[in-house]
């Protein structure tokens, strides 16, 4: 499978722990800038069997909490904590010379 690297955005207009959309093909990314400075992605689907998005959702260090259902999910590995249950995709993400790639 082959992966392909595409530039999002510049990391100075990312806000920090505001989230971002970016669609690519049929998926919606969402990206969000953490206060220690990194970039994480993950899937733009709460992964509450009711569904909703995340982009919305309260940043708070590695975690981004489901706007809906207040789940906590990992923005490093993208699983939910208990004592919910659950994972969301996550993307690797690269940034260089102030440009935010995502390897997909």
């Amino acid at each position: 499978m082959t992966t392909s690297r595409i530039q999002l955005a510049n990391y100075s207009e990312l806000p920090e722990k505001i989230g971002q959309v970016f669609k690519i093909g049929e998926e919606e990314i969402a990206v969000f800038r953490l206060s220690n400075g990194e970039v994480r992605a993950v899937e733009n689907r709460s992964p509450h069997p009711k569904g909703g998005t995340l982009v919305d959702g309260l940043v708070s260090g590695e975690y981004i909490f489901c706007p809906v259902y207040d789940w906590k999910i990992s923005l490093m590995d993208g699983n939910v904590q208990a004592p919910d249950e659950g994972q969301v995709k996550v993307y690797p993400i690269e940034v260089s010379e102030n440009k935010v790639y995502i390897n997909m």
